[in-house]
Order: structure tokens, then C-alpha cells, then sequence
């Protein structure tokens, strides 16, 4: 099976998560990403080559054709996109956010949970965007394998938003070895961030 992704205008690392789920979505065949710009090449090509994966590039009137043949299984790839990609840094506002529980506001969780993922993709739209992001508490689920806001987080985090989660919390949900973005912090660095910033907000 083949798959073209037109990855040309997208901002970074845009084009490496839809080049992913191109990848996982097949058993084999070839994925051709689309780009215009030389970074964009070299975090796609990245990519595949951190699957071991062949690539080929090719210029074509100012686009990059990259082609990459799947002819065997690959893991799922979490993790890579922080690893291996490299995006322009952008301005950040002097604000840190911290996340006190996987679900925003008060009232009905189930609708709590699809506010904070559209929190977090409005987070990815908006600039310049915060300093920092830190979970706390259930805050934790949103970075572990299997959150719904994981590439959102991802994006944030490639464009130098510092995410962290309490190390605590990770081991009171027992998640701790399902960490996929960000760091393991403490107590005393989250209040060392939160007063050192001139601006906070707390979810």
C-alpha cells in the first residue's frame, strides 16, 4: 500500500506526526511525505531512519519528495518525535501552567476531558506560547502512553515548552514507566518554577 502525505506549509514538527501515522496505519509499502522547507526533510528523514526504515529524497520544483519503503514492523515510535526533532525556536511568554488533574473546570468529567484536549491543541495554535507546562496530581495521565493529548503536548515540547510531571504522582497512579513526553521533577523544582515565573496559571 502506498500513502502521500502533502505536508507542504505545515509548521513543525507537523510533518513528522502525520508521516507516524502514516507508517503505523500500514503493514508495508512506501510513504511519500511532501515538504517545503530543508528542516522539514531532515526531521522526516530522522524519523525513518530512527525506524530503520530506507528513505529517499527527491527536489522537485522547490519540494522535497521523501520516500520511505515500510518493509517490516515498527514500534509505535513514542518517544522519537522529542528525540529526534529539531524545530526553530519560537518566543515563549513568561508563564507557567500547571495541570492539576486530567479534565478542565468543574462538573461533568466526561466533558471536563474533551475541554482539556481542546486546551491543549488551542495551547499548540496560540503563540508566543508558555515557558513551561507541569502536571500534577491526575494531571499525570495526559503524558503517559495512551493519552488523547499526547501529539499535542509532543508539538508543544519540540517548539521548547519545558514539560515536566510530578515524579510522585507518576508513582501513586503507578505510570511512571509509561512516561512518554517531558520530564520526572519534584515538588521543590514545581514551586521553584512557579515563583520564579511572573505569570501563572493553575488547572
Amino acid at each position: 500500500m502506498n500513502k502521500q502525505i502533502d505536508a507542504r506549509g505545515m509548521s513543525c514538527p507537523l510533518p513528522v506526526i502525520h508521516t507516524k501515522k502514516a507508517l503505523e496505519s500500514i503493514e508495508e509499502g512506501i510513504v511519500t511525505t511532501i515538504v517545503d522547507n530543508a528542516a522539514a526533510k531532515e526531521n522526516v528523514s530522522k524519523l525513518a531512519k530512527s525506524l530503520t526504515l530506507k528513505v529517499d529524497v527527491e527536489e522537485k520544483q522547490g519540494s522535497y519528495y521523501i520516500n520511505i519503503i515500510k518493509d517490516h514492523a515498527i514500534d509505535n515510535a513514542e518517544g522519537i518525535m522529542a528525540d529526534e526533532i529539531t524545530c526553530d525556536s519560537l518566543p515563549k511568554k513568561d508563564l507557567v501552567i500547571l495541570v492539576t488533574k486530567d479534565y478542565f473546570g468543574e462538573g461533568e468529567i466526561a466533558l471536563g476531558r474533551v475541554l482539556m484536549k481542546s486546551y491543549l491543541y488551542a495551547l499548540t495554535e496560540v503563540q508566543p506560547y508558555p515557558k513551561a507546562l507541569m502536571f500534577l496530581n491526575s494531571g499525570v495521565n495526559l503524558v503517559v502512553e495512551g493519552a488523547e493529548s499526547i501529539e499535542h503536548i509532543r508539538t508543544l515540547e519540540a517548539n521548547g515548552v519545558e514539560i515536566l510531571s510530578c515524579g510522585t504522582c507518576l508513582d501513586y497512579y503507578k505510570k511512571k514507566d509509561k512516561l512518554v513526553v517531558g520530564g520526572i521533577s519534584n515538588m521543590y523544582t514545581i514551586v521553584e518554577k512557579l515563583n520564579g515565573a511572573r505569570n501563572t496559571m493553575i488547572l
